[in-house]
C-alpha cells in the first residue's frame, strides 16, 4: 500500500491499514484538515462553499461519498459536479464563487490509486506554504465538526457544457477553419471522464466524424492511463488503420494531452505544448514558461517570435507562479500539459485540443507534416541509486561547481544548459536517488550526456 502526502494533495492506493494507504479514515482526516485551512483563510461571513468533481475510476463513488460527507459534516455547502475533468472543476470554483475545490483523481496513476487534489478560491492548486499548513493541520488533527443545526448542504450541477462553451469563446479558437477541413478525429479517453467531454467538444468545434477509442466511462482503464508512447502502441495501431487526421489521448482527469499523427506515429507529448505555443505566439506575441524538465523546443519557438522563455521548478503551481511573474501568454509542462491564461491558470486538454485543431486547420498540413516543422529533440530519463548516508545535496553542489562556466539553474535541483542540449538533476525526497533528465538532438547524444553526468556523480561519490 502507499500514501503520498504532498503540497498539491493526498495520493494513495485504496485499502489497507489507515496511514499506509488511502483509507476511509485518511480521506476524512485530510478533507477535514483542508476545510479547516479554507475556513481560516476565508474572510467571508457566509457559509463556505466547496466544489467537488471526480474522474471515473472505480473507487470514485466511495471516495466522493466520504469527502462530500466530511465537508457537509464540517458545515460547508457542497456543489457536487459528479463526473468532471480537473479543468472543469477548476473553472467551476470560479464560476460558483466557491471558497475552494477538491478534485478526486489520481491523474495518470493506475486504477488502484486515488487522490484529493486541493484547490484555492481561484481554482488553482495550493502553493508550498498552503499545502504544508494543510498537512500540519491533519497531523495535529486540528479540526472541529459542526453540530446538527450547522451542517452543510449538497447540490448537484453539471459543468460540462459550461467548460465547452468557455473553450469555444476563446478568441484564437477558429471554428470556421476547423469545419472547413472536415477533420476525422479519434479520441482515446482511457474509459474515464474524457469520454464524456472530449467528443462533445469536438462536435461543438464542427468535427462531424469522431472515432471513439476507450470512451466508455466505467473506470476500467483499457491500458496504463499515463499517455506516453509505451502505453499507446495499441491505440497507435488503431489510428494507423482508421483513416483519421489526428488522435487525441487524454489521461483520466483530462489535464494531460498526447497527440498521435494520422499515420499512427507519435506527435510526442513534449511537442503538444510546443505546437500550441507556436499557434498562440503567431497571434499573440509574448513570453512562455515550462518546467525545467521540459523540452528546449519551447524556448526555440518562443525566441523565434521575439519572446522570452523562462524555466520554472517542476510542479504545476510553480509553472503558473512563474507565468504570472513573467506575464507569459502560454505555458505548461512537457508531459502534455497546456496552460493558457486567456482561459485559466490550469492544465487543460480541452483548451489544448481546440487550439491545436485551429493550428492544424489553418496550417493546411497533415499532422505528421506539422510535427516535422519543429526542431527535433529527444529526452532521455535515467536515475542513479546511491547508498544510504551519501550527502546528495553535496553531490549536487559539486556538480554545479564543476559546470560553473555553463548556464546553471538551481531553482529545482541542478539544470545545466549547453549549446542546444541540457541535463537536469533532481534528488528524490524519499530515497537516495538522483533522477537525471537529458535532452539533445538525438537519443544517442542524450544518453551519452546522461552517462557523462552519471560518471561525474560516481566519481564524486566514489562508488
Amino acid at each position: 500500500m502507499a500514501l503520498i502526502k504532498s503540497i498539491s494533495g493526498i495520493r494513495g492506493t485504496i485499502g489497507g491499514i489507515a496511514g499506509e494507504g488511502l483509507s476511509p479514515l485518511d480521506l476524512v482526516k485530510f478533507t477535514a484538515a483542508y476545510l479547516t485551512w479554507v475556513r481560516e483563510q476565508s474572510k467571508k461571513g457566509r457559509k463556505l462553499k466547496i466544489i467537488v468533481g471526480r474522474d471515473a475510476r472505480i473507487s470514485g463513488g466511495m471516495v466522493n461519498a466520504l469527502v462530500t460527507g466530511t465537508l457537509i459534516g464540517m458545515g460547508a455547502d457542497v456543489i457536487n459536479l459528479g463526473l468532471a475533468s480537473t479543468p472543469t472543476t477548476e473553472l467551476a470554483v470560479v464560476a460558483e464563487n466557491g471558497d475552494g475545490g477538491i478534485i478526486l483523481t489520481a491523474s495518470h496513476n493506475p486504477k488502484q490509486w486515488n487522490a484529493l487534489k486541493l484547490l484555492n478560491e481561484k481554482g488553482e492548486f495550493l502553493n508550498d506554504s498552503e499545502g504544508k499548513t494543510v498537512l500540519k493541520i491533519a497531523e495535529n488533527e486540528r479540526f472541529v465538526f459542526s453540530e446538527v443545526d450547522d451542517l452543510g448542504h449538497e447540490s448537484f450541477k453539471d459543468y460540462t457544457s459550461y467548460h465547452i462553451q468557455q473553450v469555444l469563446d476563446l478568441d484564437l479558437v477558429n471554428i470556421e477553419a476547423i469545419k472547413k477541413r472536415n477533420f476525422c478525429v479519434a479520441v482515446d479517453a482511457v474509459n474515464s471522464v474524457g469520454g464524456i467531454i472530449v467528443p462533445e467538444l469536438l462536435k461543438a468545434l464542427g468535427v462531424n466524424r469522431v472515432v471513439a477509442i476507450n470512451c466508455e466511462v466505467n473506470g476500467h482503464f483499457a491500458h496504463n492511463p499515463e499517455p506516453v508512447p509505451e502505453n499507446l502502441r495499441e491505440t497507435s495501431n488503431v489510428v494507423a488503420e482508421a483513416n483519421v487526421d489526428v488522435c487525441f489521448v487524454v489521461d483520466p482527469d483530462v489535464d494531460r494531452l498526447a497527440i498521435i499523427n494520422e499515420d499512427g506515429t507519435m506527435f510526442n507529448e513534449e511537442y503538444t505544448l510546443v505546437a500550441v505555443a507556436d499557434y498562440v505566439l503567431k497571434h499573440t506575441r509574448g513570453n512562455t514558461v515550462s518546467n525545467l524538465s521540459s523540452s528546449r523546443a519551447l524556448r526555440d519557438i518562443t525566441e523565434l517570435y521575439g519572446g522570452t522563455y523562462t524555466p520554472s521548478a517542476v510542479g504545476e503551481v510553480n509553472v503558473t507562479t512563474m507565468m504570472k511573474a513573467t506575464n507569459a501568454v502560454i505555458g505548461g509542462e512537457g508531459n502534455g500539459g497546456v496552460i493558457y491564461p486567456a482561459s485559466h491558470y490550469g492544465r487543460d486538454s480541452m483548451v489544448g485540443i481546440a487550439l491545436f485543431l485551429s493550428h492544424l486547420a489553418t496550417s493546411g498540413l497533415k499532422c505528421s507534416a506539422l510535427r516535422a516543422t519543429y526542431p527535433d529533440y529527444t529526452i532521455s530519463k535515467n536515475k542513479i541509486e546511491l547508498t544510504p548516508g551519501i550527502d546528495v545535496d553535496n553531490i549536487l553542489l559539486k556538480i554545479k561547481e564543476k559546470y560553473r562556466n555553463e548556464q546553471v539553474n538551481d531553482v529545482d535541483g541542478i539544470r545545466i544548459d549547453f549549446d542546444k542540449e541540457w541535463v537536469h538533476l533532481r534528488k528524490s525526497n524519499t530515497e537516495p536517488i538522483i533522477r537525471i533528465y537529458s535532452e539533445s538532438r538525438s537519443a544517442e547524444r542524450a544518453n551519452d550526456l546522461a552517462e557523462k553526468i552519471i560518471s561525474d556523480i560516481r566519481q564524486i561519490a566514489r562508488i
